[in-house]
Order: structure tokens, then sequence, then C-alpha cells
């Protein structure tokens, strides 16, 4: 089972994310790196709202590899999320999102992946910005198409798509 969460910034999606994955053995698979001290912070408020029965792997590249060498007997894992994985590996998106999708095809556990939708807002300003746009959107796009379910956040309430 492979479920997207896709949502805006702060809209509930890494808290939707928990409570599906509640009471199961969870590999969580954080894809952030702390730059900065605002980063470190956040990273931080996000280890304290996690369950510490649960395993993290911090992966800010080749997701796909360092989930199947560190699944062990997880039921669940939930990869929060695509949005700075797209950020850590621009120039190679299409390799690193193909060995995502291969693992998942191998790896007997549900998936949860939490990812921005950036699309709705203003057309960026720059072109660097606008590249990751359409990135993201490519990305999300593809990880929808191979999803089972496909959630919308809003305002902290799960929308349904598919």
């Amino acid at each position: 089972m492979i479920t997207l969460i896709l949502g805006g910034a702060r809209s509930g999606k890494s808290s939707f994310a928990q409570k599906l994955a509640e009471s199961r053995k969870v590999l969580f698979v954080a894809t952030a790196e702390a730059l900065d001290d605002e980063m470190r912070e956040r990273i931080e408020e996000h280890k304290k709202q996690r369950p510490s029965s649960w395993r993290t792997l911090e992966a800010t590249s080749r997701i796909g590899k360092k989930i199947a060498e560190n699944v062990g007997n997880a039921e669940v894992v939930i990869i929060d999320c695509i949005t700075m994985l797209v950020s850590n590996v621009m120039h190679e998106i299409e390799r690193e999102l193909d060995e995502l999708i291969d693992c998942m095809k191998k790896v007997d556990a549900s998936f949860i992946i939490i990812s921005n939708e950036v699309g709705l807002g203003i057309v960026p300003e720059n072109k660097l910005s606008r590249t990751y746009r359409d990135a993201l959107g490519w990305v999300n796009k593809r990880l929808a198409e191979y999803a089972d379910e496909v959630f919308f956040m809003i305002a902290g309430i799960p929308v349904k798509i598919k």
C-alpha cells in the first residue's frame, strides 16, 4: 500500500501521516538537512512529535537504496518529505525517483510519502524557483500515479483524491 499526502506548508501532512501509521512498526525517513539553526529547531520539534518506538533513518539522497538496506521489520515507511529530497537532489531527480519506486516495489512494507504542493501559488520570480516548482510538480505527479491512495491536506483536514 502506498499513500501520498500532499498539501501546503503547515497543513497537517506529517500529523496525518503519523495517525495513519499509529500502533505499527515504523521506519521514519527524514530527508531534511539541518543547514542552519532555524532548520535544526524545526527538525528537533518534528523528532519530539514522533513516537520513541519508531526508528529514524536520516537520508538526504539515495533514499530508495538506504530504505532497502535499513527497512528491517518495519511495517510502514514514512518519508518526510519529498519536497526536501527534491531540493537536495535537483540535478539527479529522475534517478532518485526511479530508485525510490524500485525500492517500494521490492520492500514488504506500506509506504506513506509526504510532499508539498507548491504549484498553487503565484509564479516564482526567478528561474531557479520556477525550475524547482516544476521539478517537484513532476515528482508529485509521478508518485501520485504510482500511489494507491492520495490525500490533499487543507487546514488540517485530509481530503482523499485517489
